[in-house]
Order: C-alpha cells, then sequence, then structure tokens
C-alpha cells in the first residue's frame, strides 16, 4: 500500500499544473476556475494563495530570468510572487474570446508547449501551440476540446498529448532541436474505462505517471504504453502530478472538487479539491523553464 497525505486541503474547484521550483524548494499549482497560483513548503508546512485576474488561469511554468510565467484569459504572462506584478508577454490566440488555455509544459530548450480550449467545453476549438523563447507563436495543429498530459521523454524524442474526452494518450516523435513533432501513435487508450487522461509527468525511469480524472487513481506508463502499475487515490478528479522534493522523490498530486458536491458540506472529506503527496518509490526528472 502506498502511504498518501493531503499536505493542503485547499479545496480547489479545479487544481491544476503542478511544477516543483528548485529555487524556492516549493511545489506550485493553480486553480483555474478560481483563479490563483499557491504555493506549498514541504519543510515547514506553509501554503500561500496568490490570487490572479480574470477566470481563468490555464497554466503554470518556471521561467529562467526568474518567477513563472502564467497563462491567463489574455495571453502569457510573467508573474513575480514577492511583488504580485504581471508582465504581458504573448498572446497566442488574440481572437478567440470563447477560447482559454489549459495544460503546458516547457521543452529542455526554453520553449513553452501549451493547448487551448472552448471555455464551455463545447466546441474542438482549440489547438496546440509552440511559444519559443523569442515569444514567436507557430501553431502545430488544431481540432483539441481539452489539451492535457504534455510531456517529454528524457531522451527529448517522444512527446505526450491527451485531449481528454477522447480518452487517448498520443505520442509524438519529437525533435528537440528544430522545435517540431512528427507521426503520431496512440500511447494508451483508455476508452474502456470510464475515467479521462489528465495531467502527466515523467520520472526518471521514463515512465509515464497520468492522473485519471474521474478514476480515483494514477497509472504508471512503461515507455512502450504498457501499464505499469495503478494507484487508487481517496479524491474523486486527480488532476496533475509532478515529483518535488530536494531529492525529487515525492510525487505531488493536484484534484479538483467533485461538481456534484457541495463545497460547504463538511461531511465531504477534506482530501477532495486537494494537493496530495505520495511516496512511490522512483525519482523525477527537474522541470524545464521558460526561456522568454
Amino acid at each position: 500500500m502506498t502511504e498518501i497525505a493531503c499536505v493542503v486541503e485547499a479545496h480547489d474547484a479545479l487544481g491544476e499544473g503542478c511544477v516543483w521550483c528548485p529555487v524556492t524548494k516549493q511545489v506550485w499549482w493553480l486553480d483555474i476556475r478560481k483563479p490563483c497560483l499557491q504555493s506549498y513548503d514541504p519543510v515547514s508546512r506553509d501554503h500561500r494563495v496568490y490570487p490572479l485576474p480574470g477566470q481563468h488561469c490555464g497554466c503554470v511554468a518556471l521561467r529562467k530570468s526568474g518567477g513563472f510565467a502564467l497563462a491567463l484569459d489574455d495571453g502569457l504572462h510573467g508573474f513575480d510572487p514577492a511583488s504580485g506584478k504581471l508582465q504581458a508577454l504573448v498572446h497566442a490566440e488574440p481572437n478567440e474570446a470563447g477560447n482559454r488555455y489549459n495544460d503546458g509544459r516547457c521543452d529542455r530548450r526554453g520553449r513553452l508547449w501549451i493547448g487551448t480550449m472552448d471555455i464551455a467545453v463545447r466546441r474542438s476549438s482549440g489547438s496546440l501551440y509552440r511559444i519559443s523563447a523569442d515569444r514567436s507563436v507557430l501553431r502545430l495543429f488544431d481540432g483539441i476540446t481539452v489539451p492535457n498530459s504534455i510531456a517529454f521523454s528524457p531522451d527529448d524524442r517522444t512527446l505526450y498529448f491527451a485531449d481528454t474526452p477522447r480518452h487517448v494518450i498520443w505520442a509524438f516523435d519529437f525533435n528537440l532541436y528544430a522545435g517540431m513533432i512528427g507521426e503520431r501513435r496512440v500511447f494508451a487508450d483508455l476508452t474502456g474505462r470510464r475515467s479521462f487522461p489528465d495531467g502527466s509527468c515523467v520520472d526518471a525511469e521514463g515512465f509515464l505517471w497520468n492522473a485519471e480524472y474521474g478514476g480515483y487513481r494514477l497509472t504508471r506508463y512503461a515507455p512502450d504504453g504498457r501499464i505499469d502499475r495503478t494507484i487508487a487515490l481517496p479524491v474523486t478528479n486527480p488532476t496533475c502530478c509532478c515529483f518535488g522534493g530536494e531529492a525529487l522523490d515525492t510525487l505531488f498530486v493536484t484534484s479538483a472538487w467533485p461538481a456534484t458536491l457541495p463545497q460547504d458540506n463538511p461531511a465531504i472529506p477534506a482530501m477532495q479539491g486537494g494537493l496530495l503527496a505520495l511516496d512511490v518509490g522512483v525519482r523525477g526528472l527537474p522541470e524545464a523553464a521558460f526561456a522568454g
């Protein structure tokens, strides 16, 4: 049995996008629907909340120049938690008022790969973009409903991606130097389950960890797509995961409050919408930072 702790009873409406910052030595994550950036220090157990403007914040990434890059409704911004100041960087979809940003991750050359989606989740109006260090934007493909699971293999030859409602995680051939993707293949097919592939991360052994929204569990996939193991979780909707701690040996998991449960009911387990921490016996990889 894996020991699971709820380290922050955050009651997040849609907790997402967790990343470990080696500078602050904290895990950072978002509540997309109650837009805020949050941090947790596993040593002091200090939890802080940084409210953000607008209706959504879909992605957080480390930034090489310091602070973070945040994807708000009006584009990508630099953010300094110490001052609370936002700096507008670039907007990939200035003419798509009905869309918002969702999942994203940086490659090891500092480019941010980020997806967009219909706010109402009714249209397949989203796209996958690559934002380079010079803030130039390239659209890779469109027709996306809910982009998720963006992650890179340790050898930088594979990009993982899921369009969540399709119940499939894909693997793309990836060229780190060119910053381009090639052929797409099915990596994991979840159509036989009632859960949906949400956020992912890759460990030091090259295995993909995926949070299954609505599935009460994490799944670890081998590089060939084989299920290596699953871990049952005490939350309905795990949303994302990342390795953190000094040795990158703690797996942190964000979660979303179930839509059918009232948030003011004290009988509901406090772990729902909380930040979980697990020791899964493997270590993660350092998170790449945005160079723009």
